[in-house]
C-alpha cells in the first residue's frame, strides 16, 4: 500500500490517507479481504501520530470501505461493484461542478470546456 503525504496540501493528513486508500480500493489496487497495516505500523511508516492514522481508519470504516476485526486488524471490506461505481460517480460530479463554476468565472464557453475535456480524455487514453 502506497501513501504519499504532502505538507503543502490544504487537506488534513488523515483526509489524505483516506483519499489514497479509498482510491486504491476503488481502482482495485487493494482487493477485498486485503489486510491493511496496523494503525501503529502505518503511523510509524508515515511518521505521523497514531491518533491521525486511527482517525483515517475510522473514516474508512464509516464509509464501509474497511472492516476492523478485534485482535486481527483492519481489512478491505467486500464491496458491491455498483455501489463503488456510484461513489466514484458522485465524486466526479462534485469535481465537475467545481470546474463548471471556475469555467464560468473566466467566461469559458461550454464548447471550449468540452474541447478541453475531450483533449484531456483522449490524451489520458494514450498514456
Amino acid at each position: 500500500m502506497k501513501i504519499l503525504l504532502s505538507n503543502s496540501s490544504s487537506k488534513p493528513i488523515y483526509e489524505q490517507i483516506v483519499e489514497q486508500i479509498k482510491s486504491q480500493i476503488l481502482y482495485g489496487e487493494l482487493a477485498e479481504g486485503t489486510q491493511l497495516p496496523s494503525i501503529r505500523k502505518l503511523a510509524q511508516e508515515l511518521r505521523i501520530s497514531v491518533i491521525t492514522t486511527k482517525r483515517a481508519y475510522e473514516e474508512l470504516e464509516k464509509e464501509k470501505l474497511i472492516e476492523t476485526v478485534a485482535g486481527k486488524g483492519s481489512f478491505v471490506a467486500s464491496q458491491n461493484k455498483e455501489l463503488m461505481r456510484e461513489k466514484k460517480l458522485s465524486e466526479i460530479e462534485k469535481k465537475l461542478s467545481e470546474i463548471i463554476r471556475d469555467s464560468k468565472l473566466i467566461n469559458l464557453t461550454f464548447d471550449e470546456l468540452i474541447e478541453i475535456l475531450k483533449f484531456l480524455y483522449e490524451e489520458d487514453m494514450h498514456d
